[in-house]
């Protein structure tokens, strides 16, 4: 059960409302039983914006709909899911109400569904607020029409319930407000009262930029070379995220999404329709550290912009960088889904599990793949008896099967690897781990191939899945396949087995803990392409990868042999087979120059 605000945040979004039942309504935790009627009763848009605010103003917490409470004790406590239907709530409508009735509108408010089913509910997750700012509304009246604009309340929360800040507590606010800048006149007076109430809606007399005195006049100019967009009033005041400039805009049409004006330092200016800006923000939501934007960057302008730029509503896609994420791109689905993939690049960084499951081993050659997975909400994740059945009928078939026979069919032998074993690593509901050996003359094992999977421990926080193949004696290999044979491996088969290997390990093996497409990132994914001699000689000398594999279409080197090499890849999982071998090939041609072999290049492999 969770017991604080970040682990039911976790629980709500890994779709585990239920976990939630029991729990008493606290500081951070409100449940509601029904959707909010915001068309159909006045006093529900007065309410939401009350326990918003709130929040806002008490640290952060977050709104739970579709739960009903019991009395305990003179105390709320969550006790059933009573479930909402998704045309049940116009989220969008939930927003604009945040947005119009709050002064100023909070910043990052996140809403949305957990579950599915009789078990799906809505939350509202309000995040803790600058320290200093205080969030006023207008003071509720019951009725319908426009909110008065000459009245302010102050909802706070104590406890497990929400009230109005007394007046006396108010007054003295204001009465400290006076001791630092002076008395105001009556009529200044009632003018900050309208435009605390009112500054949050259209003409609520904001001036694009307010908040932010030093890049305000940049602000502005960026407004209005952007005027064709339609942009409205702000929406609040300007903010700031690092050297970023940012506002919140209502669009110029009523019933329009709104739009998020940016200035990033260096790039012309952007501004972002609100749900595609939503879209960014949720994509990082799951990074550590709770700064979404800080992990996946803001936006990026297409090649060769210089001028202000626009990203609609109906965008489907947006380059973004700039976070500790890199560079990457969001996509929207057919289904409206928005998905961020990194955009593809190379490295030498080695990860944790870069050396799983070698323990004990030491073959004259491994040539592997490593795939790091870092989704966000894998406790649901396990390893079920039919996905690992039908992985046990596909490994037969698979990539890394098939390129282990095509290395003894090019020496004139057929020896398939089509017998998968499970070990030697555990198996379980949270792991997996087959084997399938190439006996030689003598029995002893002169090929194997392996594939891992690992569901995040303590140790490790990623799904780590791994496929490898490896040469355990090329003499014994050599003996195997007949006389006249060379088992030094071509450069293209090592292209073709790190192909190989890295699809299964990438696409094939996932599978076996469910489906991966909904799952969101908490990291971007990486894979490591690996090339190890292991083996020592009788003087206890590690051989060199040219000894075993041929390196001659890298050209020369000028660093030394070595016995290992390796390449990080950052990129999305799942992709095309050409697109993969495509990417392999300047993989490793980036390894072969870091390593000392300059004059690789990808039309020489």
């Amino acid at each position: 059960m969770p017991t604080d605000l970040k682990s039911a945040l976790a629980a709500l979004e890994a779709h585990q409302p239920g976990s939630l039942l029991g729990l008493r309504e606290t500081q951070w935790l409100d449940a509601k039983a029904a959707a909010y009627q915001l068309d159909a009763d006045p006093r529900a848009p007065e309410e939401l914006a009350k326990d918003v605010a709130a929040f806002a103003n008490g640290g952060g917490g977050v709104i739970v709909i579709g739960i009903a409470t019991r009395m305990d004790s003179d105390e709320e406590v969550l006790d059933h899911i009573r479930g909402l239907a998704r045309d049940a709530v116009n989220v969008d409508q939930v927003r604009k109400v945040i947005r119009a009735r709050i002064t100023p509108a909070p910043r990052g408010v996140r809403i949305g569904w957990s579950g599915d089913g009789e078990e799906r509910v809505l939350f509202i997750d309000v995040p803790a607020q600058p320290a200093a700012t205080l969030f006023v509304v207008a003071a509720p009246t019951g009725k319908p029409g426009a909110q008065r604009t000459d009245t302010v309340a102050v909802p706070v929360r104590d406890g497990d319930q929400t009230h109005w800040l007394p007046r006396a507590e108010i007054q003295a606010l204001l009465s400290a407000g006076v001791r630092a800048t002076g008395m105001p006149t009556a009529e200044a007076l009632a003018d900050l009262v309208r435009q605390a109430v009112s500054g949050s809606g259209s003409g609520g007399g904001l001036r694009v930029g307010q908040g932010l005195p030093d890049r305000e006049r940049e602000m502005q100019e960026a407004y209005r070379q952007l005027a064709t967009a339609e942009l409205g009033e702000p929406a609040g005041e300007a903010w700031a995220h690092g050297s970023t400039a940012l506002q919140d805009l209502h669009h110029e049409r009523d019933g329009e999404p709104g739009w998020v004006l940016c200035l990033v330092v260096g790039r012309p200016p952007v501004v972002v329709a609100a749900p595609v800006w939503q879209a960014i923000v949720e994509a990082g939501r799951n990074a550590p550290g709770h700064d979404p934007l800080a992990a996946i960057g803001l936006p990026r302008p297409p090649e060769d912009t210089d001028t202000p730029w626009v990203i609609a509503a109906d965008s489907r896609t947006v380059d973004v960088d700039g976070g500790s994420w890199g560079a990457g791109r969001l996509a929207c689905s057919g289904r409206g889904v928005w998905r961020w993939q990194p955009l593809p690049r190379f490295s030498l960084n080695r990860g944790r599990s870069a050396e799983n499951w070698t323990a004990g081993q030491t073959p004259a050659l491994r040539l592997r793949a490593v795939v790091n997975l870092p989704w966000a909400g894998t406790d649901r994740l396990e390893v079920t008896k039919p996905r690992r059945a039908l992985l046990e009928q596909q490994l037969p078939h698979s990539a890394v099967a098939s390129a282990v026979t095509m290395l003894s069919l090019r020496r004139g032998a057929e020896l398939p690897a089509a017998r998968w074993e499970r070990g030697p690593f555990g198996n379980s509901a949270r792991s997996v781990g087959y084997t399938c050996a190439i006996g030689g003359p003598d029995g002893g094992p002169v090929l194997r191939a392996s594939v891992m999977l690992a569901l995040p421990t303590t140790m490790e926080s990623t799904v780590v899945a791994c496929a490898e193949v490896l040469i355990e004696n090329p003499e014994a290999w050599a003996a195997a396949v007949g006389p006249g044979w060379d088992t030094r491996l071509g450069f293209d088969e090592v292209q073709a087995v790190l192909l190989s290997t890295w699809e299964t390990a990438a696409e094939l093996l996932p599978d076996v803990v469910g489906d991966p497409v909904g799952l969101s990132w908490a990291a971007p994914p990486t894979t490591e392409l690996r090339m190890t001699c292991e083996r020592p000689a009788d003087n206890g000398v590690q051989p060199v990868l040219d000894s075993l594999v041929d390196l001659a279409p890298l050209g020369a080197n000028d660093s030394g042999i070595r016995s290992q090499m390796a390449v990080t890849i950052t990129a999305a999982p799942a992709m095309g087979r050409a697109e993969r071998q495509s990417l392999l090939r300047e993989a490793l041609v980036h390894m072969a120059r870091e390593f000392g072999y300059v004059d690789a290049d990808v039309d020489l492999l």
